[in-house]
């Protein structure tokens, strides 16, 4: 008996089946009711009771194996089967899956991100729902600043006291409510204003920030830094320029400009000006740092926030904002690094 096994063991390991003709007879020879493993289990029942053990656990491997080489050869034929009735050639090699990227915003935060650490500057991040304390009041707004109103703000609840946050400065009061100076950060993220959305502006955009307060901190460090930044970004031609501005948590305030890629003949871009506005900054304003708990008799800070939209705009020169936003395939592949 233990001879008819491993012929049957040695038919199984050569065949072959393409067809579900050929499926069939493998069926009717081996595993039907006349085939030739009910034969055996028949034949078993006669068999010593000294072999029996050994016997009976050749047959259940047997019938396992054909089991197995039935499904197998089943499946294949199935899949073969409904591979020719759609139309399509299993055999053949599938399509090679595109290359993907970062989103263009990511590569320009992360750049920006790179050229603040190569000087110093650690990344710190916050919540995007903060309350009153962090994203005003901590930051010198007066309660009938017009950034407080509906008009301007993401109010989560009735509770006025819960928003979106409508700059990444929220981050720069956490940092500075936890950590003694010298502080030297960058907080990117994604802030939320009630704005109308047009190719030039976006209710939800990305910003990164900048702080850093020491002792004997200048305007001239604010603007060394920003010269810095601004070269590594657009090239080592391009110029900038601090224009008077306010801001309630800086004193002084300014906007930087930067030269345009026109070269100053005038563009669409910079609006013939040769100039294209990237940021504000200042230094930070002593009442900020009291609110904080830092000593603003001993020391002095400056601060910067930058849209990443903005400068992905001029690095990308992309006339509309909505783009970034729209995950428009035919604009993100041009982002796809070349191979």
């Amino acid at each position: 008996m233990l001879d008819k096994i491993n012929r049957i063991r040695a038919e199984i390991g050569n065949f072959k089946a393409t067809t579900q003709v050929e499926l069939e007879e493998f069926r009717l020879k081996y595993l039907s009711k006349k085939g030739q493993l009910n034969g055996l289990f028949d034949e078993f029942k006669t068999t010593a009771n000294m072999q029996k053990r050994e016997i009976g656990q050749k047959l259940n491997e047997l019938k396992g194996l054909l089991t197995e080489t039935f499904d197998r050869f089943k499946e294949e034929i199935d899949q073969h089967a409904a591979g020719a009735a759609s139309g399509n050639d299993l055999t053949r090699p599938g399509d090679a899956l595109s290359v993907g990227s970062r989103h263009p915003i990511s590569v320009v935060r992360n750049e920006i991100c790179d050229i603040f650490r190569r000087i110093g500057f650690t990344v710190a991040e916050g919540p995007e729902i903060e309350d009153d304390q962090h994203v005003f009041s901590a930051l010198n707004f007066p309660p009938e600043h017009p950034a407080r109103d509906m008009q301007d703000t993401f109010f989560v609840t009735r509770n006025p006291d819960i928003l979106l946050r409508t700059h990444t400065s929220s981050v720069q009061v956490r940092v500075m409510e936890k950590t003694a100076p010298p502080i030297r950060m960058i907080m990117p993220g994604r802030v939320f204003r009630n704005e109308v959305v047009s190719a030039r502006s976006h209710c939800i955009f990305h910003q990164v920030e900048g702080l850093y307060i020491a002792e004997n901190v200048s305007f001239a460090d604010l603007k060394q830094t920003l010269m810095f930044f601004a070269r590594e970004m657009f090239g080592e031609q391009t110029q900038i320029r601090l224009r008077p501005s306010f801001f309630p948590f800086t004193e002084p305030s300014a906007e930087m400009d930067v030269s345009c890629t026109c070269g100053g003949k005038g563009c669409n871009l910079c609006k013939h000006t040769g100039w294209l506005e990237i940021m504000g900054c200042g230094m930070v304003d002593p009442n900020v740092l009291d609110n904080c708990g830092i000593d603003a008799k001993k020391y002095s800070g400056y601060a910067f926030g930058m849209g990443i939209e903005r400068i992905a705009m001029l690095k990308f020169s992309t006339k509309d904002i909505r783009m970034y936003f729209e995950n428009d395939v035919r604009f993100l592949r041009q982002f796809i690094p070349a191979m």
